[in-house]
C-alpha cells in the first residue's frame, strides 16, 4: 500500500529532478555483470549502474526494486522505451520507461517514482533503495532521465541478486 505524501506540488524541484547519482568509483560494478555498455541493477543492494562501453561507471544510484518476487536474476535487453505511461492498474502514471522484461501481470523496465491519481509521489526519494515497487524499479525523475538517454533497443540489463 502506498503511502499518502502530498502532491507533487509540494516537493522540492531537486526532489523530483534528481537523486545523489554520480560516477562513484567507490561503489563498484557486482562482479559477473557483464562486459561492456550496459545497465545492472542489483536487487539486494537496491542500486542502479549505467556502464560505459569501456567498463567505467557513467552513473550509480540507488532505485527502489519489488516488494515481490517476481523479477529474477539474468540477462536482458531494452524491448521498448515510452516516454509516459500508465500502471498495471491504471493507479498512477510514470515517465521514462524503459522495458526489458515482462512479469506476470505486467512489463518490467526503468521507470521515475510514479505519480498517483491523486498527484501524489507514491514514494519519496528518501526511500530509494528500499523494495517498495510492485515489479518495475523506480528511480529518481533525474536518474530515470538519464537511463533513458543511457539506453536504446537492445542495451543490456543485467539482474543480479
Amino acid at each position: 500500500m502506498a503511502t499518502q505524501l502530498g502532491p507533487v506540488s509540494d516537493y522540492r524541484a531537486a526532489d523530483l529532478a534528481s537523486s545523489a547519482g554520480s560516477a562513484n568509483p567507490s561503489v563498484v560494478v557486482p562482479a559477473g555483470s557483464g562486459v561492456g555498455k550496459r545497465v545492472v541493477f542489483s536487487i539486494a543492494d537496491g542500486r542502479v549502474w549505467l556502464v560505459n562501453s569501456d567498463d567505467s561507471i557513467a552513473r550509480t544510484y540507488r532505485a527502489s526494486g519489488s516488494m515481490h518476487d517476481n523479477l529474477r536474476p539474468g540477462s536482458y535487453r531494452v524491448q521498448l522505451k515510452t516516454r509516459r505511461t500508465t500502471s498495471y492498474d491504471y493507479a498512477s502514471t510514470m515517465q521514462y520507461f524503459v522495458r526489458f522484461t515482462s512479469g506476470r501481470n505486467a512489463p518490467i523496465g526503468f521507470h521515475d517514482i510514479p505519480i498517483d491519481n491523486s498527484g501524489h509521489l507514491v514514494q519519496t526519494t528518501g526511500d530509494l533503495g528500499k523494495p517498495l515497487s510492485s515489479g518495475c524499479i523506480r528511480q529518481a525523475r533525474g536518474d530515470a532521465i538519464k537511463l533513458w538517454h543511457f539506453t536504446s533497443a537492445g542495451t543490456p540489463v543485467e539482474v543480479v541478486p
